[in-house]
């Protein structure tokens, strides 16, 4: 049994604001600490339902948060961007199961820190439906052959999650009271919550099945600004389709994350250009 985990921030117990998950701010260590114990509650979840191994990636940001230190050492950890499958980077066939952690629900909807894939994106829509990142990455996994069997965060997308994918868990550890507030299980109370979720996961992983993935891939982004559009519609195969919008049909999950990805840049680097430009006014 070989089990795959891909670890967000924002959907940790304990965690609700801007200063937590940026860093540079003063709640980010405390925040590091508390994604690293929830990694760990669910890698010994893993073990104690038999996996073999374990496969962590570092989904959030930078990437490079988790403490390696004080990470399970029974555990690999993949970390570091830019990653070929960003937030599902590592997973493949020889993988049983995905276990998805602190994850948090899709751009424009009312979770705690919403947003998908990029704070600078407002809507992003796959066949067009609103998908969150779960979503995303779980088209990747079943890609590759694999289900996820859990989903943890708050109560927004543990119920989008518990509509979209049959048959997988979810562990709400808190519940959204805005963008930027939440109402929190104990953080001690929360990682016996996902050990044993994990274990329940790890051990029902032959009941699973991948996500099914639809013949039409039918991509839409909302950048932020007209200019991060413009270069949008740069990428082969991307139109723009309004001020803000580009469009794409792609042919796999990965081709997915990939525009992602380079529009996830666009944005920052543009957003940021702008930012420098009004601030000289």
């Amino acid at each position: 049994m070989r089990v795959y985990m891909s670890i967000d921030m924002e959907g940790v117990a304990g965690i609700a604001t801007m200063d937590q998950v940026v860093r540079g701010g003063h709640g980010y260590p405390a925040a590091q600490r508390l994604m690293t114990a929830e990694a760990n509650a669910a890698i010994a979840g893993a073990f104690d339902a038999g996996a073999e191994s374990v496969l962590i990636n570092d989904s959030h940001g930078t990437m490079d948060n988790l403490i390696h230190e004080e990470l399970d050492p029974r555990a690999r950890l993949i970390f570091g961007s830019p990653k070929l499958d960003c937030m599902a980077e590592g997973i493949s066939a020889d993988h049983d199961v995905a276990l998805f952690l602190g994850y948090h629900a899709a751009a424009g909807e009312p979770g705690v820190l919403a947003h998908t894939y990029s704070s600078h994106f407002t809507e992003v829509r796959l066949n067009g439906r609103v998908v969150s990142e779960a979503e995303g990455n779980a088209l990747q996994a079943a890609a590759v052959g694999v289900p996820v069997g859990l989903v943890t965060g708050d109560d927004v997308i543990c119920a989008t999650i518990e509509a979209q994918f049959p048959g997988t868990r979810t562990v709400e550890v808190k519940t959204a009271h805005g963008v930027f507030a939440a109402d929190s299980l104990s953080p001690s109370v929360a990682r016996e919550r996902i050990r044993v979720a994990a274990a329940e996961a790890v051990t029902k992983a032959g009941d699973l099945q991948p996500v099914q993935i639809p013949d039409e891939l039918r991509l839409e982004i909302d950048m932020p600004n007209a200019a991060a559009a413009e270069l949008g519609a740069l990428i082969p195969g991307i139109a723009r389709t309004g001020d803000r919008t580009l469009e794409g049909n792609l042919t796999s999950p990965r081709e997915v994350l990939g525009v992602i990805s380079i529009c996830y840049e666009l944005a920052a680097s543009t957003t940021k250009a702008r930012a420098i430009l009004y601030d000289r006014r």
